[in-house]
């Protein structure tokens, strides 16, 4: 999915940012990340997590979604696997962007 959240438009210094859902259970790393702890737009705790060496961001964990890491999807190797699904938090989007034929949701759905 793609996050247009004011926090994911600062972290990655573009309009958006490309994530894949993964279960915990399912994720795993090799190495260290370092994290930075924030309060997305809908207020919840989100830990940011990148590359300590280079500041890639590379994983989010989100209190509003326990269980489940989202993995940036442009460190992968094969990024184009993950291509978008739907666009989330439009309502903090660039005004240029307009999100297509993909379903486009103001806030995270659910």
């Amino acid at each position: 999915m793609a996050c247009h959240c004011s926090h994911c438009q600062k972290q990655t210094g573009s309009a958006f940012s490309t994530i894949a859902g993964v279960p915990e259970a399912a994720f795993s790393l090799e190495g260290e990340a370092a994290t930075y702890v924030d309060h997305g737009d809908s207020g919840n705790t989100v830990e940011r997590s990148f590359c300590p060496q280079c500041g890639s961001p590379l994983f989010t964990r989100a209190e509003a979604a326990p269980g489940m890491v989202w993995i940036k999807t442009g460190t992968l190797d094969n990024p184009d696997a993950f291509a978008p699904s739907m666009h989330i938090w439009c309502k903090s989007k660039q005004h240029w962007l307009e999100p297509g034929a993909l379903p486009a949701f103001d806030v995270m759905p659910g």
